[in-house]
């Protein structure tokens, strides 16, 4: 029950009983104050379904899991988040109607990111990062039949586009995002007595449109927008968004069923412009990354069986070199085409009555995309993949999941000069794998 309809029954419950003791008694013309006295205090401190024109709708998720990580010098256990953007949240959503054809609304997004979020911790720190902060926060304006147009924080038409296609309930477990070891530093496997770099996994994996070391999906965070996005016609719908000085991007998507398959596809391009992109103190200048990216989904309704594919790459120019850097270095990043492909299979069936089962495996293969702070270490290339299998089970009755998975991560990376304060040689050098063994639950209301 929510917190709205229990704060209706208990003022029902108040009415009926104070007009039961009111007739009873028969206390006459001030048989009342003390149930309004007692009605104005319950709604100063009740939960509110909104004002008398505006509706307010509370969503959200609790996501925790419990990781045992192994990076082939130490092993540990820790309790952790989701990772950004999939940490548990609460969202508030409100909308009025203006017309028969057009209404006015607004999103209010608080993610919870719980000291172990998974972005900030390393094999010397288990509680990385910590409270509360804004994912979304924005207005807009609908029209059933032109479609809605939004505008402040908000993700924009391409943040997610790919990962989205996924319809077979694992998305959350698995996905072209390396959030579980994302902040933890490098071993060098060549290397005597200690192993451990100055360089983390991101650095590995970086993202030139959204300044960070995630893998897949490189518009993959809100930013001060306009977006607009089309009504879906026949399973098909467009996006659109201009914002951040300057970012602009455009998405198409389609869904439906055909021959006993459902089917989801999307495309998306993007440009950022943004002249500082990259984390404070980097020693380059940024001036463009053109993005595209492809996303699909393909599963056989009657036996389960699906594939989720997606692919992006960036092309970056125009970075200057800024202090302790130099030409070269800045010529090594406009050199680059960083891409990333993944690839999930498996099947999704109900085998019990508590809902749905899901088994999958997944490969994902990363290139180019090495970090700044890498380059500025003489490193020139990297190339990272990992492999993963999984079993997710939902809990129709308490809108839940819960999933054990297993990932292996592996990488090499290239230096053009040796860089004793990283602890890597010349040329290819080979870094210890990590394997991670996750348990974690999802409930949403």
């Amino acid at each position: 029950m929510n917190k709205f309809s229990l704060s209706a029954l208990v003022a029902a419950g108040l009415l009926a009983g104070a007009a039961s003791s009111a007739s009873a008694a028969d206390l006459g013309g001030n048989c009342c104050a003390d149930l309004e006295e007692r009605i104005a205090d319950l709604e100063a401190t009740a939960v509110r379904k909104g004002n008398r024109k505006v509706s307010l709708t509370i969503s959200g998720w609790v996501g925790e899991q419990v990781t045992w990580w192994d990076d082939r010098h130490e092993s540990n256990i820790y309790v952790t988040g989701l990772g950004a953007t999939l940490s548990s949240h609460f969202r508030l959503a409100g909308n009025a109607k203006i017309s028969s054809d057009v209404s006015a609304g607004y999103v209010l997004h608080i993610e919870a990111n719980t000291v172990g979020t998974l972005l900030g911790t390393t094999q010397n720190n288990d509680d990385g990062g910590g409270g509360l902060s804004i994912l979304e926060s924005y207005w807009y304006l609908k029209s059933n039949s032109m479609g809605q147009v939004s505008v402040g924080q908000r993700s924009p038409a391409t943040d997610n586009l790919a990962i989205l296609t996924d319809g077979s309930g694992s998305l959350v477990q698995a996905n072209w995002v390396l959030f579980e070891n994302t902040g933890f530093f490098l071993r060098n496997s060549t290397a005597a007595g200690s192993s451990q770099t100055t360089l983390r996994w991101s650095d590995t994996i970086h993202c030139y449109t959204v300044g960070l070391g995630i893998g897949g999906d490189c518009t993959g965070a809100p930013n001060n927008n306009i977006r607009y996005d089309s009504p879906t016609f026949m399973g098909a719908s467009l996006s659109a968004t201009y914002g951040e000085d300057d970012f602009w991007d455009i998405a198409g998507r389609w869904s439906g069923e055909h021959s006993g398959f459902k089917l989801a596809f999307a495309i998306g391009y993007s440009q950022s412009t943004d002249t500082n992109p990259f984390v404070a103190g980097s020693a380059f200048n940024h001036q463009k990354t053109d993005q595209l990216q492809l996303g699909g989904y393909i599963q056989h309704v009657a036996t389960g069986l699906f594939v989720h594919g997606a692919w992006l790459r960036e092309d970056v120019s125009g970075v200057v070199a800024g202090t302790g850097a130099n030409a070269a270095q800045a010529a090594i990043i406009n050199g680059l085409s960083p891409e990333t492909w993944y690839v999930k299979g498996g099947i999704r069936q109900k085998h019990f009555a508590l809902g749905h089962t899901i088994f999958y495996g997944e490969y994902a293969d990363n290139s180019g995309k090495v970090s700044p702070t890498a380059v500025a270490n003489n490193l020139t290339d990297a190339h990272t993949t990992w492999w993963g299998l999984g079993l997710v089970q939902e809990i129709d009755s308490a809108a839940m999941s819960m999933w054990i998975k297993y990932r292996n991560v592996d990488s090499d990376v290239t230096l053009s000069a040796a860089n004793a304060a990283v602890g890597l040689s010349a040329g290819k050098n080979g870094l210890d794998n990590m394997q991670m063994v996750t348990f974690g639950a999802m409930i949403n209301f």
